[in-house]
């Protein structure tokens, strides 16, 4: 058996090959590019390489193009996480000398000897591979749109308190197309207290608003005209400006979260699995896109619904040592799995009485703080989720949460 080990960088990788007995082989320097990645499929092919019984591979990192190349196939590939190899360099080593040939080589004999104890990347298609891409980028997207409108809220604290008033009644705030576009039109209070009903209405409209456009004119003009306390002239012209540059980027976050909810909405109802992800009640396309990205649809990822929810970190952990004993919640974990999971359950609440009932039975008759019982169902319906993905069968209430005949009756 031959095993493989690549010290991944950004513009060079180092290559290392043992066998059985950990003897030294072969290894190689090479680019990243395609030339290198010839090299590197050459120098596999040279020790016995094949199709059905390809040379496993370790490297520390899961994304790029060299993991893409060597993904082709049957290939194992095992993510190591970077401490978990110094910790193994550590064992051959009371120097603490480092070297990124010696770090392939350490890499290589991981697989050699500890193979068992890691996992695979999974072997997810394609399809879902992209919409990971894809709903991952639209949660940093929202996360980031997030940040922006956060630090525009504080900079309007300081000289635009009127803006923040007259936004306060709307969904997501300064996010709204039309609350950018007044500040656009009137970046600085004096500015925005001369601005006609006119005027705010054709912001309005070039916002997109279709409805109430007078009514809601009427309003901002009079919040705007108000009495409020201003900076200094020079001042608050500086601030203006400073806003109108965050303003920028506010703009471009809120158009590339929405762009990229499209592309979601496009690409995750053509995945087999979207069906049964839509049947769970609290997910939409949006989240059911996140779970999807996050566990897959290598049905073989996971052994049993307990190692999903462990990697979840829904299920809680023991820590027992002589006579302590203790029951806490996983910190590590997905934690994008988790915060979907999160947004799951709060949604469930209202979309099944069952997860309801459920929720008030942990809180009631467990004494579960809010989310701590919100976390239990979460961890519940994952389990059920592992189960029809397992089983290509649609959520059923009855059958999820079923009904209790005594106390119905």
């Amino acid at each position: 058996m031959i095993y493989c080990g690549i010290d991944w960088a950004e513009r060079s990788h180092d290559v290392a090959l043992v066998d059985d007995s950990g003897q030294l082989l072969a290894k190689r320097h090479i680019t990243d590019d395609t030339a290198g990645y010839r090299i590197l499929l050459g120098l596999l092919a040279e020790y016995g390489d094949t199709e059905d019984n390809p040379i496993p591979v370790a490297i520390e990192t899961s994304r790029g193009l060299l993991v893409a190349v060597l993904r082709t196939g049957k290939r194992k590939v095992f993510a190591i996480n970077p401490m978990a190899a110094a910790r193994y360099r550590d064992r051959h080593s009371v120097s603490r000398k480092k070297s990124d040939p010696g770090d392939a080589l350490v890499l290589a004999n991981i697989l050699r000897t500890d193979m068992h104890a890691h996992r695979p990347l999974p072997g997810d298609s394609d399809l879902a591979r992209a919409i990971a891409v894809l709903a991952r980028a639209q949660q940093d997207a929202i996360w980031n749109r997030q940040q922006l409108s956060n630090q525009l809220r504080s900079l309007l604290r300081e000289y635009y308190p009127a803006a923040l008033d007259a936004f306060a009644t709307w969904a997501n705030g300064l996010c709204r197309p039309e609350a950018r576009e007044l500040l656009k039109a009137a970046p600085t209070p004096t500015r925005a207290a001369r601005l006609t009903r006119t005027q705010i209405a054709a912001a309005l409209k070039r916002a997109g608003r279709k409805r109430g456009i007078e009514a809601e004119a009427e309003r901002l003009r009079e919040v705007l005209r108000a009495d409020w306390a201003h900076q200094p002239a020079l001042v608050e012209d500086a601030l203006g400006k400073q806003m109108l540059a965050l303003l920028v980027q506010l703009d471009a976050a809120c158009t590339a979260a929405d762009d990229l909810a499209e592309a979601v909405e496009e690409a995750f109802p053509q995945h087999p699995d979207a069906d049964v992800l839509l049947s769970f009640p609290g997910l939409g396309i949006q989240l059911g896109a996140r779970v999807l990205a996050e566990i897959g649809d290598d049905r073989n990822r996971f052994a049993d619904a307990r190692g999903l929810k462990a990697y979840a970190g829904s299920s809680p952990i023991t820590r027992a040592s002589g006579k302590k004993s203790s029951i806490t919640r996983r910190w590590v974990k997905n934690d994008r799995l988790n915060h979907a999971g999160y947004l799951w359950a709060f949604s469930a609440l209202r979309a099944s009485p069952g997860a309801m009932a459920h929720y008030r039975h942990r809180r009631d008759a467990h004494g579960d703080w809010h989310a701590s019982a919100q976390r239990h169902l979460f961890n519940r319906m994952l389990g059920q989720l592992y189960h029809c993905l397992q089983n290509g069968e649609l959520f059923d209430e009855e059958t999820g949460f079923p009904t209790d005949v005594a106390a119905a009756a």
